[in-house]
């Protein structure tokens, strides 16, 4: 019952397989726009400029604990303002170095409010490094 107030829509990204779009439904629905929400920068979208998660504004921040704080508000007003069908129950941030750089771990910790269901999903988002 409580389902159809979760919603169908067009799966990201979108797949055509056997010549029909690909649907994203119910909790996945939800799994997906939290996705395209934290992926999509403020400004990127033209009808939408508001749209979108202010990580991409510390892209070139240093990896401390101070752009771990600021990552994480970021991330928990983008889901306030785009995602109403969900209560982010917890994000953290965790630093992994690897030979690409510096890289966040955005886990987020969340509570579908229809169906009172918990999800956890992680996100990886890059600092950029400065030559050096």
């Amino acid at each position: 019952m409580f389902k159809a107030f979760l919603g169908k829509g067009v799966g990201f990204p979108v797949t055509v397989p056997n010549g029909a779009i690909a649907p994203a439904e119910y909790e996945e629905s939800i799994r997906q726009s939290v996705w395209i929400i934290l992926g999509t920068a403020k400004g990127e979208r033209i009808m939408r400029p508001d749209f979108g998660c202010g990580i991409y504004e510390l892209v070139f921040e240093v990896d401390s604990a101070s752009t771990a704080g600021k990552v994480s508000q970021a991330v928990r007003e983008a889901l306030l303002l785009f995602e109403p069908r969900i209560d982010v129950l917890d994000v953290q941030v965790t630093s992994v170095f690897d030979s690409d750089g510096s890289k966040l771990l955005i886990s987020i910790d969340y509570e579908v409010r229809a169906t009172n269901n918990a999800f956890n999903l992680v996100y990886p988002f890059y600092l950029e490094r400065g030559a050096g």
